[in-house]
């Protein structure tokens, strides 16, 4: 059986253009999950590009909700939350998170960027960069 990581890691697999962040923070599990899953408030906090998420709707681990960047987009997101997993999709917008516990430490993998819509490929321009800046701000924020 998959755990969340490697399922996010064979769904980025098999989407041109996207990128995969890996890193194990030394922090348990529920702590980094607790700022991850917590789309109104700490996955702002790491996420370079978020100025405010709001949760409109909740019905078990589906999820709708509100994004503004910092440059004033408005992304209107639906997917799935739940401990360990975040795939959220939006029109343009793609943000995957993963987390699995790794003896007291946490395995973290991150995936996102700009949709090409109809097709299965993300614009992989300062994908990556973006992604290794939240890793970043997620390690200092755990620890």
């Amino acid at each position: 059986m998959l755990d969340d990581v490697r399922r996010l890691r064979v769904m980025v697999a098999g989407v041109r253009g996207a990128a995969l962040v890996e890193r194990v923070l030394p922090a348990p599990l529920p702590r980094v999950w607790q700022v991850m899953g917590d789309l109104e408030g700490g996955f702002g906090e790491f996420q370079p590009d978020m100025r405010s998420v709001r949760v409109l709707r909740r019905e078990g681990e589906r999820v709708e909700a509100l994004a503004r960047s910092r440059f004033g987009l408005r992304a209107h997101f639906h997917g799935v939350l739940r401990p360990g997993w975040c795939w959220l999709q939006s029109r343009f917008l793609v943000i995957g998170m993963a987390a699995v516990d790794e003896g007291g430490h946490t395995r973290v993998a991150l995936t996102g960027g700009v949709r090409v819509p109809g097709r299965a490929a993300l614009v992989p321009f300062g994908a990556r960069r973006e992604l290794e800046e939240a890793m970043a701000r997620l390690a200092a924020r755990v620890s």
